[in-house]
């Protein structure tokens, strides 16, 4: 083994070995040696991903097997690792973020009794989403998916004895094994047909079996790509919450903000949109394929928008906002803009996980008040909170120069250039939830930090009468696990402003949020990411877009000129006009827009169809099972019912077992006679 590899194994083993020592041992070594531990195991990664990164930018790209797991006959189950530009660029993201939300950690959960649990579950979740990323065959990839849906429920539940949280994590691991369950059957079908669960391989033999049809109803053939890759995206779907899975990810909320930022940010969510970034070889042989995840990708985005814009729990608007960016990264995959897709997820782990450390450090100083309603006017008291989630609401929303317009931008303009089917409606939606995006991102800041503060206010009929209205409707959650803390702020005096472990990594994470977008150039255009990704000719959106690119100045001196930009200027006045000129208003609204909102609070309903039909569903099966299957089958006839059998033949013959000669010598009489009338008849 090389140096170089023994440093891949060390990128994804120093986050595993501070998670043992810190799980394992933290009740003896306290909570800073378990905090000291798992940061330098995160700062460990992070340079060894740096360095990484810095060899394959130089051109050295390896692919092969660390480990052999299984073998069976030709088959070779292994741990083996890709190390190219797209998984490169994913490590450096994953430990950059992690590192700063383990810094943050230290603040945001100094007073909770799981202090060392929760470092050591979230080194845990770093691990497995790097074993994810950096994995060469499905295998693998298999593993890392699903242990960072494991952790995830460790995290979300985090807090076990509210109920809401042990709902909010079962939900997620529900909902992500239906998706897991087409994840497995695409994996399945792979192995069947290539042979093997290696990348390489199942890329290299995919053009030969691009004409094989795959009959999953008798006499009605599909095309096994396209099964395959909808299969696989499915997948996609559950851990990167797209519509119809999408409705765990809202109630993840529940979990402690620094796991929050992290699962939205950097991990979990993000797993889907790189798996189909890196199965682009297989996708681009699928039109069908396409047009099924650009339009998931279209209704996600703006219907999840949509949803954030009625929203009064801080944390649960950033939450719907996420799933909004991750439909436009669906759609920039589904529009064959697979390095553009990945960008926006490089940018948006930035911004988004400023604005979710950003919510943490206002509920920290509103002591875990999380209703904007009882906020207000916060600028003041938390300068360095405000301006950091101010750039990320600017780059939210894909306003210029902040990242997130670099990114958003390319993956309109590449729907508005795809040919696949459905393209026209993908655009109609990307572009109508630019203005969305720029509403809710400027009606948090607004919300929040200007306007009256209302945080002396909440004891007011008003606000308790909408508070209860909101729990009713699911809006706001309760914090069971903060009963020492007064859950109004005024009698505790003025909020303030977070301590540096908080507003450290909130300054680290503004600063690319302002700058990362200025690497399109290199990024979407410049073949950075080489053979990692695969674009076929048919599928020319962004090759069109390359043309027409004149340089970051150039990008921002054209977008004055599209509706982009000024639909985004548009929903950020709006927000300005209804929260500060005239505050009245949204409240006037919601009364005259009451039907049109109640579907909205209701998030469509899916979370009720939901729990009718896969909760409830489950459910009767189980109950179904246990009384039709168990009690009624296996207890009652093949347990209960073999004894009955037996005791009732038991039963008679005992009455020939009597102890009476002339009973046995009647029997044997009978016996003679049945036995001759046998040999008679024959």
């Amino acid at each position: 083994m090389t140096e170089m590899q023994k440093l891949y194994l060390l990128v994804p083993l120093a986050p595993l070995f501070g998670a043992i020592i810190a799980g394992l041992f933290g009740w003896a070594i306290g909570r800073r040696a378990a905090h000291t531990i798992t940061i330098l195991g995160m700062m460990v990664c992070l340079v060894a991903s740096i360095v990484v990164f810095q060899d394959v930018m130089a051109g050295n790209v390896f692919n092969g097997p660390v480990y052999t797991w299984l073998a069976s006959g030709s088959i070779h189950f292994e741990i083996g690792f890709l190390i190219d530009p797209l998984s490169a660029t994913m490590m450096i993201v994953v430990s950059f973020v992690s590192l700063m939300v383990h810094i943050y950690t230290i603040g945001y959960m100094a007073e909770d009794p799981g202090y060392q649990r929760f470092f050591s579950y979230i080194s845990l979740f770093t691990f497995s989403m790097l074993m994810l990323v950096m994995s060469n065959n499905f295998l693998q990839l298999f593993f890392g998916w699903e242990a960072v849906g494991l952790v995830s429920y460790l995290l979300i539940g985090f807090w076990y004895t509210r109920p809401t949280a042990i709902y909010a994590n079962m939900k997620a691991f529900l909902v992500n094994r239906v998706g897991d369950f087409g994840f497995l059957l695409g994996i399945a079908l792979v192995l069947m047909y290539f042979g093997t669960l290696d990348y390489a391989a199942v890329f290299a033999g995919a053009d030969r079996l691009s004409g094989n049809t795959i009959e999953l109803f008798p006499g009605v053939p599909w095309s096994l790509m396209t099964v395959i890759c909808i299969l696989l995206f499915i997948g996609a779907m559950g851990k990167s919450a797209q519509f119809p899975l999408h409705v765990w990810l809202p109630d993840s909320m529940e979990g402690p903000t620094p796991i929050s930022a992290l699962i939205h940010a950097a991990t979990m969510v993000t797993a889907g949109i790189f798996m189909v970034a890196r199965m682009s070889p297989l996708f681009e042989l699928s039109e069908t394929a396409l047009s099924f995840v650009l339009i998931i990708g279209a209704i996600t985005a703006f219907f999840m928008a949509l949803v954030a814009t009625v929203q009064y729990d801080i944390k649960r608007v950033v939450a719907y906002s996420t799933l909004s960016q991750l439909g436009y990264m669906t759609m920039a995959l589904g529009a064959s803009a697979y390095s553009a897709a990945i960008f926006h997820l490089f940018t948006h782990a930035f911004f988004k996980a400023v604005l979710f450390l950003g919510a943490g450090s206002v509920i920290i100083a509103m002591h875990h008040q999380q209703d904007m309603r009882k906020m207000g006017g916060l600028a003041k008291y938390m300068p360095i909170t405000y301006m950091t989630m101010l750039i990320g609401a600017l780059a939210n929303a894909g306003l210029p120069p902040f990242a997130g317009f670099f990114s958003k931008d390319t993956i309109i303009e590449a729907i508005h250039h795809a040919t696949v089917p459905g393209a026209g409606f993908a655009f109609m939606l990307a572009v109508a939830g630019v203005f969305v995006g720029g509403f809710y991102s400027f009606r948090l800041i607004f919300y929040t930090f200007h306007g009256k503060e209302r945080f002396a206010d909440a004891h007011d009929p008003d606000v308790l009468a909408a508070d209860a209205d909101a729990r009713a409707a699911g809006q706001l959650t309760d914090h069971a696990h903060d009963d020492h803390h007064d859950d109004h702020h005024g009698s505790h005096g003025k909020p303030h402003e977070s301590p540096w472990v908080v507003t450290f990594p909130l300054v680290m994470l503004a600063i690319p949020s302002v700058c990362a977008g200025w690497l399109i150039g290199s990024f979407v255009y410049g073949g950075y990411f080489g053979s990692s990704i695969l674009v076929s000719p048919e599928h020319p959106a962004l090759a069109m877009l390359a043309k027409e690119f004149q340089g970051v100045v150039g990008m921002m001196r054209h977008a004055l000129a599209t509706q982009s930009f000024w639909l985004a200027v548009a929903g950020a006045a709006t927000a300005w006009f209804l929260y500060i000129v005239r505050p009245e208003l949204p409240a006037k609204l919601r009364r005259q827009w009451g039907f049109v909102v109640t579907i909205l609070m209701d998030k469509y309903g899916l979370d009720r169809f939901n729990d009718w039909f896969f909760a409830g569903g489950s459910r009767a099966l189980g109950t179904g099972l246990w009384k039709g299957g168990d009690v009624a089958i296996i207890d009652n006839v093949m347990v209960n019912g073999s004894a009955r059998l037996v005791g009732w033949f038991a039963s008679v013959i005992r009455h020939v077992q009597s102890g009476y000669i002339y009973h046995y010598a009647f029997a044997m009489i009978i016996g003679i006679l049945l036995l001759l009338t046998l040999a008679y008849t024959r």
